[in-house]
């Protein structure tokens, strides 16, 4: 689509008709000599007299190209611009760290199949977590992978195919054989150091407790408080079971509600599917849609054109010119030399 950004300066297309019509002409009185014996000086000289007033005159090129010239002008004036589709942009709301654990007991097969097959627990949380992610296509969505350390494996991106596949060269005991969660909540408050979205949180998934991370969950999860970070915990795996495989529910109860988040459980692959659907539900994706109209500025091609007309005419008068010189040299040379002495008759 074509538009003007100043139409209105249209309106002055016809000045030059008012200058012309309500303005005098330019007048210039000058001295001059009469002489009784003119027309026998101007003869022996070979000059062309001129009337006694000088109008400037105008050719019928002149008078085309001159308000042609005016026009682009005015044109180029009202700036005349194409305007594209419309473009639209998705501005995400929402920053969203899903931080798994990757410990050497995601190895345990106790997650079954449809089918009835068993199943790593990594295999599981992947499967899981790869729909969760498909699902939201307008958050930025960064991974954390933890173990005996922890790790940043995707930043926070809009790229959520590059996201699904780093998330599946991920496997157990890739991190170490421990469980840091205090030290991925660490991590993840880093990452979310540089994030401009109002909304944040971090979905964080293990299936043990806590073993020696430097920095206390309890404590990593009241500075996330108070960088605006809502930490939801899901937990996976048996809460009866000793050791480090053990789930301490409790645990992770405090630092969900430390942050206002919630904490669900994923003993089975059913309970895991139930308990992202519930986080699909309770974080809505949040984002806004920018649309825009890119504008081409187009006056140059008017006013180009302008330039080139008066260009063309100058040179073409200029070789006129030069023409009709050659000519009236050739035609005086042809003709039969005169005295150059003549009579005044008193």
């Amino acid at each position: 689509m074509y538009r003007l950004e100043y139409p209105w300066l249209l309106a002055i297309l016809p000045l030059p008709l008012l200058i012309y019509w309500l303005l005098p002409s330019y007048k210039e009185e000058q001295e001059s000599l009469r002489l009784t014996f003119f027309h026998y000086l101007s003869s022996t000289l070979r000059l062309s007299p001129q009337p006694g007033a000088v109008v400037p005159k105008t050719n019928w090129l002149q008078k085309l190209i001159a308000p042609i010239c005016w026009g682009l002008i005015v044109l180029a004036l009202a700036r005349p611009q194409f305007i594209e589709p419309p473009v639209q942009k998705i501005q995400p709301g929402r920053d969203l760290m899903l931080a798994l654990d990757i410990s050497q007991s995601m190895e345990t097969p106790d997650f079954r199949t449809a089918d009835g097959k068993r199943l790593r627990r990594v295999d599981a949380v992947k499967q899981v977590v790869s729909h969760f992610i498909e699902r939201r296509k307008n958050d930025r969505i960064g991974l954390i992978a933890f173990g005996q350390a922890a790790y940043p494996i995707t930043p926070f991106t809009l790229d959520h195919d590059a996201a699904l596949e780093i998330l599946g060269q991920t496997d157990a005991g890739m991190a170490g054989p421990q469980t840091m969660v205090g030290d991925a909540i660490g991590l993840a408050i880093k990452q979310f150091a540089n994030s401009d979205a109002k909304d944040r949180v971090l979905i964080l998934l293990t299936d043990g407790n806590d073993t020696g991370s430097r920095m206390p969950p309890r404590k990593a999860a009241e500075i996330a408080k108070q960088n605006g970070i809502t930490i939801h915990v899901v937990g996976l795996g048996d809460p009866h079971a000793t050791g480090e495989d053990k789930v301490d529910y409790k645990a992770l109860h405090e630092i969900a509600t430390a942050t206002g988040g919630q904490v669900f459980h994923g003993e089975n692959r059913t309970e895991l599917e139930k308990a992202y659907a519930t986080l699909d539900k309770i974080t809505p994706q949040n984002f806004k849609t920018l649309s825009y109209q890119p504008r081409r500025e187009l006056f140059m091609f008017p006013l180009a054109v302008a330039v080139l007309l008066l260009i063309g005419y100058h040179v073409l008068m200029l070789l006129l010119n030069v023409l009709w010189r050659l000519f009236a040299r050739q035609r005086e040379s042809k003709e039969e030399p005169t005295s150059d002495v003549f009579k005044v008759h008193i």
